[in-house]
């Protein structure tokens, strides 16, 4: 993944190319070449992605990264209050929580609409096989967040306790 550094030296390169593009453009037009609206057009274009990569080298791209958390997958989020993901069965308690806590810091957006609830819930589940052909999806938990404050202290986890006892358990 690109750093903020990585991005500033790429948005140099993209300057220098720029100034080239547009003394280009200026000599066309001295010289009247038939392409200097083309050239123009280039350096515009270099412009605005010179600018952006800019900006990509000025915001600091942050990734909370919780130790113990395993790998999950969002199977719904409804853009606002909701949002439901999934583990692997064989997932014990303190994976479990390291996981809800991964996903709480993942899931948060400034962008997400409260719906007049002033908390982001994400359910955790999973599915097992009882018997053959038959799966049971199972809730093990949920997590509430808030949805203003992106360093959350304060969140809810709620482990249920019952459902994860019903998981396969690890051989040794």
């Amino acid at each position: 993944m690109l750093t903020t550094a990585n991005f500033l030296v790429v948005a140099q390169w993209a300057g220098i190319l720029t100034l080239v593009c547009g003394a280009a453009a200026v000599l066309a037009f001295i010289l009247k070449w038939g392409i200097r609206f083309r050239l123009v057009g280039i350096t515009g274009f270099m412009g605005v992605l010179t600018g952006g990569l800019f900006a990509l080298s000025i915001v600091p791209f942050t990734r909370t990264a919780i130790p113990g958390a395993i790998r999950y997958s969002l199977v719904y989020d409804n853009g606002a209050t909701q949002a439901v993901i999934t583990v692997p069965p064989k997932i014990t308690e303190p994976e479990l929580e390291a996981t809800m806590r991964q996903a709480a810091a993942d899931l948060f957006s400034y962008g997400r609409l409260s719906q007049n609830q002033a908390q982001l819930s994400i359910k955790v589940r999973t599915i097992i096989h009882p018997e053959s052909g038959r799966s049971q999806p199972l809730v093990l938990g949920e997590v509430k967040r808030s949805l203003s404050k992106r360093n959350d202290t304060k969140l809810d986890i709620e482990i249920n306790h019952n459902n994860l006892a019903k998981l396969p358990q690890p051989t040794a």
